[in-house]
């Protein structure tokens, strides 16, 4: 029976090593250091995650005293949706999901 198991892992890693890509959700956890936890199963540090500019806290000084946010980064809680690239050494996350 163990040769049977060890013959369906094999296929599996196989089919799995096929498809270059996995579209993912995952939650973040905490901003510094970022970590996201995708579908309560892991948790990615910063290292393994590409960020978008367009997910990074961008502010900026007006010619008055007030300070404009542009673009607020990601935040703890926050529901984002990621592509896992192939061999799953690295996830890019595109952007916030609305409802997870």
């Amino acid at each position: 029976m163990a040769l049977l198991e060890s013959i369906k892992k094999a296929g599996a890693a196989a089919y799995a090593a096929g498809n270059p890509l996995a579209v993912m959700v995952g939650k973040v956890i905490q901003i510094n250091p970022l970590e996201v936890n995708v579908d309560q199963r892991f948790t990615l540090s910063e290292d393994f995650l590409i960020i978008p500019e367009s997910l990074v806290k961008y502010e900026t000084q007006l010619q008055t005293s007030e300070k404009l946010i542009i673009r607020t980064g990601l935040e703890a809680g926050d529901a984002v949706l990621m592509l896992r690239v192939q061999g799953g050494q690295q996830f890019v996350v595109l952007d916030k999901v609305a409802k997870p």
